[in-house]
């Protein structure tokens, strides 16, 4: 009975909030991806995360900076070490316009180039603040 009642739970949990799910989905497979990144470093291979240098903002909870989230996330996706992370970069394509507020222009965002591992750090922050505020 108990099983069947968290099924039901589960069920409608899901269906109510398709996107909170997706979102969980992200993180998930962005978690992944930073072991990933954070593993290869460590193994000391000669890889392209500590040479990739993305423009990172400053502040993540800088609404003017969206769009350099979603340009860095760009530059990661065409990193052929990325290729095993597709589904993580389809479905924050899905989700990428509830993910941007509706501003009709950017203001100035303050970046610094940093390594692959701290854009993924703060892209994580980026998506667990976001799915907070669609709640």
């Amino acid at each position: 009975m108990k099983t069947h009642l968290y099924l039901l739970l589960l069920a409608a949990g899901i269906s109510a909030a398709p996107q909170m799910s997706s979102m969980a989905e992200l993180l998930t497979l962005l978690q992944q991806m930073r072991e990933s990144v954070t593993k290869d470093i460590q193994v000391s291979l000669i890889n392209i995360f500590q040479n990739l240098r993305i423009e990172t903002p400053d502040n993540i909870d800088d609404v003017n900076c969206v769009s350099t989230i979603f340009e860095g996330t760009e530059q990661l996706k065409t990193n052929p070490a990325m290729k095993k992370f597709s589904v993580f970069f389809q479905k924050l394509e899905r989700l990428k316009q509830s993910l941007t507020p509706s501003l009709a222009k950017e203001g100035k965002c303050d970046t610094e180039r940093k390594n692959a591992t701290i854009f993924i750090g703060k892209l994580m922050t980026f998506i667990r603040k976001a799915s907070k505020n669609a709640r």
